[in-house]
This record gives C-alpha cells, sequence and structure tokens, in this order.
C-alpha cells in the first residue's frame, strides 16, 4: 500500500492507494515542522488517522509538507512518521515540489501556493531551479491566509473595519483584543490563527465588496511586489497556483496578475488528486 499527502501549515491532505488499486482519501491537522515538533506530530497521527488505517501495513509513504525545506525540518517529519509507519520507506520532501507536480507535471514553469502560508518557485519539469524565500508569517508570507488574516486582525483591532462588518467579526468570534494577543504571543500556531480569519472575509466578500477587495488586492499586491516580479522574466510565465486562498480569491488574483502583465494559468485548491496522477504515472 502507497499513502500520498500534501501537508499545509493547517490541513494535511492524504490519498491511500491499496492493494486493489482504490484510492480512500482523508485529512488531519497540518504538521509544519517549524511550529510542530516531532511529538506533536507522532501524538497527532496516532489520534487522526482512520481507524481502518493498519499503518503496519504501509509501504511506502511520499509526504510533501510545508516548512519541510531543510534537511532538519525534514528529519522531523519523517523520525515521527518512522514511529506510527514502523514498516514503511517514508519519502519527506517540501510541500512546493507537491505543488509543481500537481500544477506543471514533468513541464517547466512557475508554481505558486497562496494558502495559509505563501511560496513560489521557477520549475524545470523535474526539481525547483530558484526560490525567493517567503520568510515565513513573521516576516513575509505576502498573499497568503496569514497575512490576510493579520490585516484583518489589525483593522479589527484598530477600529478601521466598517462598522457593521467589525459587529459581524465580534459575533461571529466573541474576541477582545486581549483574545487576539494571547493567540497570537501566547498560544501554539499563530500563523494558523490569523490564516483562520480569511473564510470571514470570504464569505462577507459580497456584502462589504470595497473593503474585502481592498485588503485581498493589497494582500496580491505585495505578493507579486516582494515575491513575483523578482523572478527573471516572470511575465514570460503563466501564474499557477495551488491554496485555499488563491482559488477562493481567484478573481481578484486575476485581476492583479493582468496589472503585472502576467497571464493565468492552473488554479487549484489542492493538489493531491494531481499529486497522486503524478506518482502512479511513474510506476
Amino acid at each position: 500500500m502507497i499513502l500520498i499527502a500534501d501537508g499545509g501549515s493547517t490541513k494535511t491532505n492524504w490519498c491511500l492507494i491499496n492493494e486493489a488499486g482504490r484510492k480512500i482519501h482523508f485529512n488531519t491537522e497540518g504538521y509544519n515542522p517549524y511550529f510542530a515538533k516531532q511529538d506533536y506530530i507522532e501524538n497527532s497521527l496516532r489520534t487522526t488517522l482512520p481507524d481502518s488505517l493498519d499503518a503496519s501495513k504501509l509501504k511506502e509513504i511520499y509526504y510533501y509538507g510545508a516548512g519541510c525545506s531543510t534537511d532538519a525540518n525534514k528529519k522531523i517529519v519523517s523520525d515521527a512518521m518512522q514511529k506510527v509507519f514502523v514498516n514503511a520507506e517514508i519519502y519527506v520532501d517540501h510541500d512546493l515540489l507537491a505543488s509543481c507536480r500537481a500544477l506543471l507535471g514533468d513541464e517547466p514553469g512557475f508554481a505558486a501556493i497562496l494558502g495559509t502560508g505563501t511560496n513560489t518557485c521557477l520549475y524545470d519539469g523535474d526539481g525547483i531551479t530558484l526560490n525567493i524565500d517567503s520568510l515565513g508569517y513573521f516576516l513575509g508570507d505576502e498573499g497568503s491566509g496569514s497575512y490576510i488574516g493579520k490585516r484583518l486582525l489589525a483593522d479589527y483591532m484598530k477600529g478601521f473595519m466598517p462598522k457593521g462588518l467589525s459587529e459581524s467579526f465580534f459575533n461571529i468570534y466573541g474576541l477582545s483584543n486581549e483574545d487576539i494577543f494571547d493567540n497570537i504571543y501566547n498560544k501554539p500556531l499563530p500563523n494558523r490563527f490569523c490564516a483562520s480569519f480569511s473564510k470571514f472575509l470570504y464569505d462577507f466578500k459580497t456584502t462589504y465588496q470595497e473593503y474585502t477587495e481592498d485588503v485581498v488586492d493589497t494582500a496580491f499586491t505585495a505578493f507579486f511586489e516582494k515575491l513575483v516580479i523578482h523572478y527573471p522574466n516572470y511575465n514570460k510565465y503563466l501564474l499557477n497556483v495551488v491554496g485555499s486562498v488563491g482559488y477562493s480569491f481567484r478573481d481578484r488574483l486575476s485581476v492583479v496578475a493582468d496589472k503585472y502583465e502576467m497571464g493565468v494559468g492552473k488554479i487549484i485548491r489542492s493538489p493531491i488528486d494531481d499529486l497522486v496522477e503524478y506518482h502512479l504515472s511513474k510506476k
């Protein structure tokens, strides 16, 4: 049996290919090793994997995860998984490579992630040839859910959010400024906390169109200004994107891309289906 996974900072999408060739999909939380360490990952897997899955029978695992860009971080994840999947050969790599394989297959091009976090690269059809570091939640991740969430939270706390929208925010979440500070500075996974509010923006994008478009367009403009335009001949490529934020706000992403004279290619919410097909094509 083979298990393939695409792991973001918030959620991991898994696909099990059993002995009969049947595909079985399930989800767990995300395991970014910058925020979740070995014991946490191991314990989470033991408690959230489907009861029907016999971990001892797995022979191969291909895990692509957010934060798995260094050998040290890959080891955190692989060591945790080896404790759970004791008989499996475990392959761990970056979620950006998964995005390339899902979006472009064996073809060269430009690929990006716009989900909880942000990442971008040039891909030659085999591997990543150039990656400008997005610098993560604290210093960058322009265009991501966490970037949008930080803007929303700041506007809410400063009183800059439209009054009716601010009231809806409080009615839904019941958060005081003190609660927000506590979640960001004292509790684990602050990136995931901030990113969770991008859904709120999406839910109110029609009712408060002017405000929501300003927030999203500002985030995507920063994405281009701080990352995309710094790739050589960037607008000779199509913009191919994986991630819930890129997919949910793809209309605004297309508008901003057009301002930078970059065409839009494939935009998908999750790479897992295309990633599975990529691996099956290699068997």
